[in-house]
């Protein structure tokens, strides 16, 4: 069940009186990737940028998990690491689809543009970010061989990550691959594209497809970014209508399913998975909304859901050399002083990871580096799904 996921590039929402840009000063290269907070009143983009919030949130949580905290040798005596496991096993039907549905909402606008437009601003600019980050991420996670992940350790290796087996940076590698795909098919009647992605999502889930590395979250997605591309109007007004009622029947509902799909060990029936991720994104979409009528909390999140870039190009790097650091320290404290941090750990170390990798992308920025985070020689980059 466990899938190796990972999430995030800022998208654009275009509310009818409010366009959300990417604004880059030729002076000092590429501006960050980083979108100015939308329009006063523009509840759409808070409901959006709050859930692309939790969602990169939730990807580091992962991360964390999977790659440090359940490779420590806990002997505590109780099962926190495996409760921490299974949490974070309930959120991937909701995560990557949530974030690549929202995407997909984002995306609408800039999908009807020239083809000239979108393969320069999209396509070779998610692909440029996607090979410039992979160099990077080769070199340093070299240091890290602990770190239980994807990585290429040959050229020929390096060129299947550049191709056709994405790495963990494989989301801005599906982005330059959707809207290609959503342009190429921009005439064709919807149902005859979203039947054959909802099709290919059901096969990778079921095993059916050989996926390795990151190729199954590639094909399972594509479905939900078509799908917030093509029902934009209708995801909007179900986001601005959402109540409270409608919370708890869709949370329950997610719920079930889990429960459901854990009991009979269905995860791998075909359309099965796919089924359970369109309720994690119903879900998704209605607490997103619920909760940006709490501004205190919906606020930092919007805030943090417009800096998504830099914390997914930079994190696993971030974290890589963190585990390093701690992995032979913290397994080697007693039962009592582990005891005492093994609740809260992967929060913690979640929290770190965030706001290192935002640090180092405001030091990458000051040493202007700018071209770190957008395609050089672009004046405009309009924030993409």
């Amino acid at each position: 069940m466990i899938r190796q996921l990972t999430e995030s590039r800022p998208a654009e929402l275009e509310p009818d009186a409010a366009r959300v840009r990417f604004r880059h000063r030729q002076r000092s290269g590429p501006a960050p990737a980083s979108v100015p907070v939308p329009a006063a009143g523009s509840h759409r983009a808070q409901w959006a940028d709050a859930a692309k919030g939790v969602c990169i949130i939730l990807v580091v949580l992962w991360h964390v998990v999977v790659k440090d905290y359940l490779q420590i040798d806990w002997h505590i005596g109780v099962p926190v690491p495996g409760f921490w496991g299974t949490l974070g096993e309930q959120f991937l039907p909701l995560r990557m689809p949530l974030f690549f549905t929202i995407s997909g909402v984002f995306a609408a606008n800039a999908a009807q543009r020239p083809w000239r437009v979108v393969a320069r601003s999209r396509i070779a600019g998610f692909l440029y970010l996607y090979a410039v980050w992979l160099l990077i991420h080769t070199v340093v996670l070299a240091a890290a061989p602990e770190l239980p992940t994807d990585r290429a350790t040959s050229a020929l290796g390096l060129l299947e990550q550049l191709t056709i087996t994405p790495s963990n940076l494989w989301y801005l590698y599906a982005l330059a691959l959707y809207f290609t795909i959503a342009k190429l098919t921009r005439r064709a009647p919807r149902v005859l594209v979203l039947v054959p992605a909802a099709a290919l999502s059901a096969v990778a889930a079921a095993g059916l497809l050989d996926t390795p590395g990151n190729r199954a979250g590639l094909y399972q997605n594509l479905v939900f970014f078509l799908a917030g591309l093509y029902l934009r109007p209708q995801i909007q007004r179900w986001a601005a209508t959402a109540s409270r009622r409608r919370l708890l029947l869709t949370s329950g509902g997610y719920v079930l399913a889990l429960a459901a799909m854990a009991v009979t060990g269905a995860q791998q029936w075909f359309g099965v998975w796919p089924a359970v991720s369109v309720l994690a994104v119903i879900f998704g979409i209605t607490a997103a909304a619920r909760l940006s009528r709490w501004s205190a909390l919906s606020r930092p999140l919007a805030r943090l859901g417009r800096i998504t870039l830099p914390i997914y190009v930079i994190h696993m790097p971030v974290l890589a050399l963190l585990h390093r650091l701690l992995l032979v320290p913290v397994s080697g404290l007693g039962g009592s002083a582990q005891g005492l941090i093994v609740l809260g750990y992967p929060i913690l170390l979640s929290g770190l990871v965030i706001g290192l990798s935002l640090a180092v992308h405001r030091g990458l920025l000051a040493v202007r580096a700018g071209w770190l985070f957008a395609l050089p020689g672009t004046r405009r980059v309009e924030a993409a799904g």
